[in-house]
Formats: C-alpha cells, sequence, structure tokens
C-alpha cells in the first residue's frame, strides 16, 4: 500500500491539534486565521490581464470564544488534564 502524501484535517480536528500543542485545558476555542489583501494585475498572459485580488492566508491559529459552533471544541474535553497521583497511593 501506498505511503499517504497528503493529510487532510477538518477545523475542529485542528482547533485540537492546536490546543494539545500549546497545553490547553480549559475553554472553548475555535478556529482562526488572518488573512492578507494584495491587489495586481494577473491573466494568462500579457495581452488577458484583468484587475485581481490575492488573499493569502497570513497566519493560522486558535482564539478563546464563549460559545459553542461547528469551529470551536471545549478544551476540557478534547484535551483534559492528566490526573496527578499522590505519593504512597
Amino acid at each position: 500500500m501506498a505511503e499517504p502524501t497528503v493529510f487532510t484535517f477538518n477545523y475542529k480536528e485542528l482547533v485540537t491539534l492546536l490546543l494539545k500543542e500549546q497545553n490547553i485545558h480549559e475553554g472553548i476555542w475555535s478556529i482562526y486565521f488572518k488573512f492578507g489583501i494584495q491587489g495586481a494585475n494577473a491573466g494568462p498572459d500579457d495581452s488577458t490581464l484583468l484587475p485581481s485580488v490575492i488573499v493569502p492566508i497570513t497566519e493560522v491559529g486558535i482564539q478563546k470564544t464563549n460559545k459553542m459552533t461547528n469551529l470551536a471544541v471545549d478544551a476540557g474535553e478534547v484535551n483534559p488534564r492528566k490526573a496527578v497521583k499522590k505519593p504512597g497511593k
């Protein structure tokens, strides 16, 4: 079987991965994207240029929110704190 070359994640999976990476265990968090915007003349060749907009994603992250949505997860559910064992028990 061939090794996969592309791995895809939905928004909640991305939030969960980032919560675990940042060691966050509390609160409701959602995906965050920051976009840039730039104008340019673009086309297949110099005789068919059109005014165009380029919208790159400049940052991806998570942001704390107070409401569950289809883009949010509860950190306490997807990344609960590990139980601390008391000495002698």
